[in-house]
């Protein structure tokens, strides 16, 4: 007899709680470290405490991996009660969670992790599609193969308006984020899926953000080829709602997509960009 599916990934897949119920995902939160105290990201934490904490502490958010016990201890009852799992992790240059997932479904049995490759709502785009499949009655070992061969198709990249946070991180120079803002540049920032997650700077836009992210918007989609017409994630994290709707706008007269969903960033990515940031994240067929 064929087991259920239960669909799980990593906090950071930035879905939103709509899409969440819809396709019936489980979230598992991982931990937001500031100053003294630990956090589970999106629960008692948000976006926005930790900016407040760096505009009046000066205190910088980590993040902290879910570990191999912890995710045998949340897969335990699912597996126990004769379900398989499908959980989709975040990029595994970007954080140890794939690994540690791995190695707790060796332990386990019946658990099946995708390494996605990829951050926000790119993993986000994944999940979507393994919800379809999990509706379409595909098996859990049919699903993940499914879902590595698509992970390529998973395309993430953000402008950032401002290098503030990242500098302050030690994620760029001083120098670097000085220059940019005395040039008035916002950075793209890329993720490869090549590379299983790691990020490289692309294009560097020059002027104000409302107009940068329509320019931006466009080169990302005009071109592409055959796109997943289904869904493109517009995700912030935490900005002036004229940015959102100019970028919607922008999307919504190229008419390529069925759906548009506006969603913020978890703790997990926005403790590394800060805020001020905007990607537009979807999916080609090829």
């Amino acid at each position: 007899m064929q087991r259920k599916v239960i669909l799980s990934a990593d906090s950071p897949c930035d879905l939103g709680e709509q899409l969440r119920a819809r396709y019936d995902v489980y979230f598992f939160p991982f931990h937001i470290l500031l100053g003294e105290q630990s956090y589970t990201d999106s629960v008692d934490i948000h976006p926005e405490d930790l900016y407040q904490a760096w505009r009046e502490k000066k205190l910088l958010p980590k993040t902290s991996a879910i570990t191999p016990l912890e995710y045998m201890e949340y897969f335990q009852d699912w597996v126990n009660a004769g379900y398989d799992v499908v959980h989709i992790n975040i990029g595994s240059a970007l954080s140890s969670a794939y690994q540690n997932c791995v190695a707790a479904a060796r332990e386990l049995g019946h658990v099946y992790p995708v390494d996605s490759c990829n951050l926000s709502t790119g993993i986000g785009l994944l999940v979507l599609r393994a919800g379809e499949m999990i509706q379409q009655g595909m098996e859990a070992e049919a699903i993940q193969r499914s879902l590595i061969g698509l992970v390529p198709h998973s395309h993430a990249s953000f402008v950032l308006d401002t290098l503030e946070f990242m500098r302050a991180g030690g994620r760029c120079s001083a120098v670097a984020a000085f220059g940019a803002n005395l040039l008035s540049l916002k950075p793209c920032i890329h993720v490869s899926t090549e590379k299983n997650g790691a990020m490289s700077v692309g294009k560097k836009y020059r002027g104000q953000m409302e107009k940068v992210l329509r320019t931006y918007t466009h080169d990302q989609l005009d071109g592409k080829g055959s796109l997943w017409a289904d869904h493109v994630f517009i995700t912030h994290s935490g900005v002036p709602e004229p940015w959102i709707d100019g970028v919607y706008k922008v999307i919504e007269e190229m008419k390529l997509f069925h759906e548009i969903h506006i969603t913020q960033a978890s703790c997990t990515i926005s403790s590394h960009c800060g805020p001020g940031t905007l990607g537009v994240l979807f999916m080609t067929e090829n």
